[in-house]
């Protein structure tokens, strides 16, 4: 369970099982123990190798500073250092969001792609009927970053949780490693919010992909997500898209053994 200094930053990885390589690719706020629960059924068909993100976890950086291209260069050098391209990539939210900018701008390196409702907030502005959900997420993005600016990292990360991730009340019931995790990486969210590209991505380039792509959400998530991956779906007409039925934006803490036979299914 080493860590190396990747592209002049040092990431933290483990590697799990033998088969073909398949790198998942957390969210924001989170580490690698929140694929815990399915690395397990993953790795008995396939070589897994995740990471923590710059600034995330043991991946020790300044987690404010960075965009959303060094967090693809960061991706992209781990599977160059490994020697395991091309890779299947799993993505859950923020990590869906590099996993799709990887595939588009490295298609070499890429052999599917599983991504779970990235948060492409900018593309909601596109449509007057999906504009008051891009101004809801921002309206809530405000109290989490003046709280994680006032070092009120609890306080923000139950607001980020209620009000934009997982949905009202949500926060109490999650135990305590987890609120944990979310707390330790609040910071991780000012360098997000910051960089103007990390919630955008150019639906030209996605349209000319042709990496297999797998588009999934949940049932109880927030209506932003339903509105995004919509949005995507038309612009990626051949993907795939699962939805995980009684689950939010975290299904492979919530649903681990449908999330491992879905996503298994189609990157076998």
């Amino acid at each position: 369970m080493p860590t190396q200094t990747i592209n002049e930053t040092p990431l933290y990885f483990d590697i799990e099982g033998d088969g073909a390589p398949l790198v998942p690719v957390h969210g924001s706020w989170a580490e690698t123990s929140v694929w815990d629960l399915v690395v397990p059924g993953l790795a008995q068909s396939f070589k897994v190798v995740r990471y923590d993100r710059r600034g995330h976890g043991r991946s020790t950086a300044d987690p404010v500073q960075g965009t959303v291209h060094d967090d693809v260069e960061d991706l992209a050098a781990l599977i160059r250092e490994l020697d395991v391209a091309p890779v299947n990539l799993v993505g859950n939210s923020g990590g869906a969001c590099i996993s799709l900018r990887l595939a588009a701008e490295y298609p070499d390196l890429v052999r599917k792609v599983s991504v779970h409702e990235p948060p492409f907030v900018w593309l909601l502005g596109n449509d007057p009927a999906t504009k008051p959900l891009q101004d809801s997420f921002l309206a809530d993005a405000g109290p989490v970053i003046a709280f994680v600016e006032a070092g009120r990292l609890a306080e923000a990360s139950e607001h980020f949780v209620d009000n934009i991730a997982l949905g009202p009340g949500t926060w109490p019931t999650l135990p305590e490693p987890v609120q944990d995790m979310f707390i330790r990486n609040a910071r991780t969210f000012l360098g997000e919010t910051r960089d103007p590209d990390f919630l955008a991505i150019d639906v030209d380039r996605l349209r000319t992909l042709r990496t297999p792509v797998q588009l999934t959400q949940g049932s109880m998530s927030p209506a932003m997500f339903t509105a995004i991956i919509g949005q995507l779906r038309e612009v990626l007409p051949h993907a795939t898209h699962h939805l995980f039925m009684g689950a939010g934006h975290l299904p492979q803490a919530t649903h681990p053994d449908e999330f491992v036979a879905a996503v298994g299914e189609f990157l076998q």
